[in-house]
Formats: structure tokens, sequence, C-alpha cells
């Protein structure tokens, strides 16, 4: 089942506290971008980030692990009572934002 389109509007009204925030599809599917990084997905109507040990001990007792997809790495993730909290969750993205490395440029673009 694919996300539809209002969930991902909907995560990204409650990021629009911050600047450089944005999703792209990726076969039916999002990711979601902060400051060029790839800080989660948002596969099945359902909010995936990536582990970091700084956003693990931010998430503390919320924390729980999911799949994004069959064969995915496992993600924080997140329900929807914490997606409800904009600045709990814009707060989560800067960290895991921070925590992961520059991407690096492809060549020839």
């Amino acid at each position: 089942m694919a996300t539809d389109k209002s969930t991902i509007e909907y995560i990204l009204n409650q990021l629009s506290t911050l600047d450089n925030v944005n999703a792209r599809k990726m076969f039916g599917e999002y990711a979601l971008y902060y400051d060029r990084k790839v800080v989660g997905l948002v596969c099945d109507d359902t909010l995936f980030i990536k582990i970091t040990d700084l956003g693990k001990k931010f998430v503390d007792h919320n924390y729980q692990e999911g799949y994004a997809y069959k064969g995915a790495k496992p993600s924080m993730l997140i329900n929807e009572e914490l997606i409800e909290n904009s600045e709990w969750l814009c707060q989560l993205i800067r960290i895991t934002a921070n925590s992961l490395p520059i991407p690096k440029t492809k060549k020839g673009i």
C-alpha cells in the first residue's frame, strides 16, 4: 500500500517551522529530507526516522523499532501521537540530521 499524499502533507506541515525540510516521492513512498540529508522514510502512511544514538536517547521511553519495507534497516517508528507534537518532532529531526554525515556530492552534477 502506498502512502497517501495527505499523510506526507500532514507530516511536512508539522515540520513547517524547520527550514530546508522536504519529501521526495519514491516508488509510491517518500524519503524525508532535512538540510539535504535523508532523515527518514514515510511508508504505508507510517513515519520511520533513522536511528542515531542521540535520537534514540531523545525518544527515550517512546523508542520503538520498525522496518519501512521488507529488507530495510531498522528505523525508529514514530507513532501518530508523537507526530502530533510538532515541537518534539522538529527537535527529533534536528537531532537526527546533526548526527548524520554530510551527503557526498555526485560527480558531474
